[in-house]
């Protein structure tokens, strides 16, 4: 049990609130099956324009410009598909990438052709934290557009009115603690008074070195962690007890 009197409670979402699996084997595939249609269809849209200029900085072009300019409209789509899905090999958390990944899942999720997995104490609990006065926010390397679609849309319904934040890599990396001091400002409270979950242990490293309360996520799925790490784990959040102090 890890009993705390955090006024914020911090979440990140892959091995903390929904399974590493649902984001790899679902997520991920859906963008890689469905990117060119959607470009296809969607090519003059704002939102898929105004991400080209971040991909094309992803994949060290010095313009869109120099990228596509010379390709026909077929050319073009087929190019920016290529480029995602190498990011996507690469593993890169790269922002324009981001951006488009979560213009497909706007897609899959609004069809129903996705609805989020949550582990089943998360719902519940996030509700009673918010109804308790704890400011639930979010901080994951996924876009906020992409975060608010994976809440929105849960096996649990749409959690978004429990959830105050959200943060992605436009703060910051998940493993500088600059990020964590830019967040507990956001939050308008001090780092110690705010409980960060995440199963990345350099991540808690982080956000404990930026002065927030720690919790390692051990959920089922994820990658063993070794001995010695000196954080307190959770495999579920009931384990966390929560006094809120009087304001």
């Amino acid at each position: 049990m890890i009993q705390t009197k955090a006024r914020g409670i911090l979440l990140d979402i892959e091995g903390t609130t929904s399974s590493i699996s649902f984001v790899y084997d679902v997520m991920f595939p859906y963008v890689r099956d469905n990117v060119k249609t959607f470009l296809t269809a969607n090519w003059d849209d704002e939102g898929v324009q105004s991400c080209l200029p971040l991909l094309a900085k992803d994949l060290e072009h010095s313009s869109v410009a120099s990228w596509l300019d010379e390709m026909t409209g077929e050319e073009k789509c087929t190019a920016v598909c290529e480029g995602v899905i190498g990011l996507m090999d690469a593993d890169v958390k790269a922002t324009g990438l981001k951006q488009l990944q979560g213009l497909v899942w706007k897609d899959g999720f609004h069809s129903k052709q996705m609805v989020a997995h949550l582990f089943d104490d998360v719902a519940a609990s996030v509700k009673l934290w918010s109804g308790s006065g704890i400011d639930v926010r979010i901080y994951s390397s996924g876009s906020i557009a992409a975060q608010k679609l994976f809440f929105g849309h849960t096996v649990d319904g749409d959690l978004l009115d429990c959830l105050s934040g959200h943060y992605d890599t436009t703060t910051g990396a998940k493993q500088e603690a600059d990020s964590y001091t830019k967040i507990a400002a956001a939050y308008g409270l001090s780092a110690d008074e705010i409980l960060f979950v995440s199963d990345v242990v350099a991540e808690l490293v982080a956000a404990d070195a930026a002065g927030m309360q720690t919790a390692l996520s051990l959920r089922p799925g994820n990658k063993p962690v070794e001995d010695g790490h000196g954080f307190d784990s959770l495999k579920s959040f009931s384990e966390i007890e929560t006094t809120v102090p009087a304001s």
